[in-house]
């Protein structure tokens, strides 16, 4: 097994490659305006580094969100033509996922969120760091305020709205790293993973005007 993991679901542009055991090499830049630029440049670093070529991968891993439009749709995208011209599968782990399986030290129920823009977050409550026992959802901090009161929070969402979230805890962005490990120990185990569709959550933020008049040719 030799997985190829991405992620650009939130700010950070983050690629992995593991062998169903340990991760073999792994790059992370943040950065939430070039997701197109920097993808394809840390998957060809991270195979350089490996010392492999694309086409010793067997299988595709990729964050399916919730995340912004722009940003998620160039992962979704690159995961989905990897896949096509490999004839591998494509599979997909929902970003907070692969945020809390990075927690450390946090045994108890706990909270993942990240930054949704919009003064929001992208949210899921934990049992421990397998185990989702809520939807992902995006909600303001005050909303949600009473059901993660008291509870450790993962995430960059966390940091940004202290007032909600009062034990934040780290990392801040996910990792492809955790992202392929996760699918790894999954698979292993016989467990179906999401179909690599987008967890958009809302309507992006480019819309045609409401009174948007159409031209026809006479």
């Amino acid at each position: 097994m030799l997985l190829l993991a991405v992620d650009t679901a939130t700010p950070a542009v983050t690629v992995a490659l593991h062998d169903g055991t340990a991760t073999v090499a792994e790059s992370s830049q943040v950065d939430a305006r070039r997701h197109g630029e920097l993808l394809l440049p840390a998957v060809d670093r991270v195979l350089a580094e490996a010392g492999l070529a694309l086409d010793a991968v067997t299988g595709i891993v990729v964050g399916i969100g919730p995340g912004p439009y722009t940003g998620l749709r160039v992962g979704l995208m690159t995961a989905d033509t990897f896949g096509l011209a490999l004839d591998v599968p494509v599979h997909g782990v929902c970003t907070l996922d692969g945020l809390a399986y990075a927690a450390e030290g946090i045994e108890g129920p706990f909270v993942v969120a990240t930054d949704a823009r919009r003064k929001e977050v992208y949210w899921a409550r934990y049992a421990d760091p397998r185990t989702r026992v809520t939807e992902a959802a995006v909600d303001r901090p005050a909303d949600i305020a009473e059901a993660v009161a008291g509870l450790p929070a993962v995430g960059a969402g966390a940091l940004l709205y202290p007032e909600t979230f009062t034990d934040p805890r780290g990392p801040q962005h996910v990792s492809a790293a955790a992202l392929a490990a996760l699918a790894a120990e999954k698979l292993a185990a016989g467990e179906e993973l999401p179909e690599p569709r987008p967890l958009y959550l809302r309507r992006p933020d480019a819309q045609v005007p409401k009174n948007y008049k159409v031209v026809t040719p006479k």
